[in-house]
């Protein structure tokens, strides 16, 4: 157990391992969509989870997500894994429930860490206040762990990746640069101090924010995950028919991810986001390495939420000190030349 180092197991890690954006579009095309009456959000516009009405008062939120090892130790790799899955559920606005594991392990990996990978899943998914019921397992070369997780929201009060109006103000719960350290961590350039605020923040749930956020008037939201902030955001406007501008200035990165975004310390994730939303982005004079971490894959990401400006003062005080950073990073403004704009 002390010598197995997870991450040396796969070739990428964490949400970097997602297939790009613009491949996925181009996957999806021309498959038909069938409709239902109670089917309240599908796939047609990338949002973050799908929602089925049941009754009057309650609907199904589900979603699926996993991935290669982001950390070494299994529990901690559990833990994360986790936390990321549950993540859709609070984005829609929804409470989790239940949860499935999805895990792929070589037929090498000992036991007992198979068994502490599954215990970070549990405990994480008890912490957020649902069940793991049972799952699915294979053998594969690579490890990879996940949920299928199932959630209940009210029909009328489901949070979608689009509806931002003019005027409203986007709002981020948790620093960025995951992606740039974690990729420097595999080489061995991430302080210990650097890497465990890295690993708290992944492992750390969303539902906080999700709890205060349901109380103010919130147009629209989503977790930046694997597609990077700025990936995300196109998605946010482009559903929407909106542009919105981001002042690069109020963004927290963590310790250490500027200086490595300047040295190039970069995953490969990061080009596929840019290279999926860069025609979209007008950078100004934004210096490279912030515009890197805007697109940075994100592991277990904070939420991007979309408030009522008359309500934006209201919902930065009331989530000081329940989430790890409070940022009101951006603006949402008539439909422009570009749909993002960074200054």
């Amino acid at each position: 157990m002390e010598d197995i180092k997870l991450t040396k197991l796969a070739s990428c890690a964490g949400c970097g391992a997602k297939v790009g954006a613009g491949v996925l579009a181009k996957l999806l095309e021309d498959i038909q969509v069938h409709t239902d009456s109670n089917l309240l959000v599908g796939f047609d516009k990338s949002d973050d989870a799908s929602v089925y009405q049941v009754s009057p008062e309650l609907a199904l939120v589900q979603t699926v997500d996993f991935f290669p090892p982001i950390a070494d130790d299994p529990y901690l790799f559990g833990q994360i894994a986790a936390a990321n899955a549950l993540s859709d559920v609070y984005a829609m606005g929804g409470e989790p429930k239940l949860a499935l594991n999805l895990m792929c392990v070589p037929e090498s990996m000992p036991k007992e860490a198979v068994h502490q990978l599954l215990r970070g899943g549990y405990d994480k998914v008890f912490e957020a206040g649902a069940l793991i019921t049972g799952g699915h397992t294979i053998y594969d070369e690579e490890p990879k762990y996940g949920l299928s997780v199932t959630g209940f929201v009210h029909p009328d009060k489901i949070l979608k990746n689009h509806g931002a109006k003019e005027g409203d103000v986007l709002i981020l719960t948790k620093p960025l640069g995951i992606g740039t350290i974690t990729t420097a961590a595999r080489a061995g350039l991430v302080p210990e101090d650097v890497m465990a605020q890295a690993n708290t923040q992944m492992a750390t749930l969303n539902k906080a924010a999700r709890d205060v956020m349901v109380d103010y008037e919130i147009h629209a939201c989503t977790d930046v995950t694997g597609f990077g902030l700025l990936g995300h955001s196109l998605e946010m406007a482009q559903g929407s028919g909106v542009s919105i501008t981001y002042d690069v200035g109020k963004f927290t990165f963590l310790d250490g991810a500027v200086e490595l975004a300047s040295m190039g310390v970069l995953p490969a994730g990061l080009y596929r986001n840019r290279t999926f939303a860069q025609d979209h982005v007008d950078a100004g004079t934004v210096p490279l390495q912030y515009q890197d971490l805007l697109y940075d894959p994100q592991t277990s990401g904070g939420l991007l939420i979309c408030v009522a400006p008359q309500d934006a003062a209201a919902l930065a005080q009331a989530l000081e000190g329940k989430v790890l950073a409070v940022q009101q990073v951006g603006t949402v403004k008539k439909l422009d030349e570009k749909y993002l704009y960074l200054i």
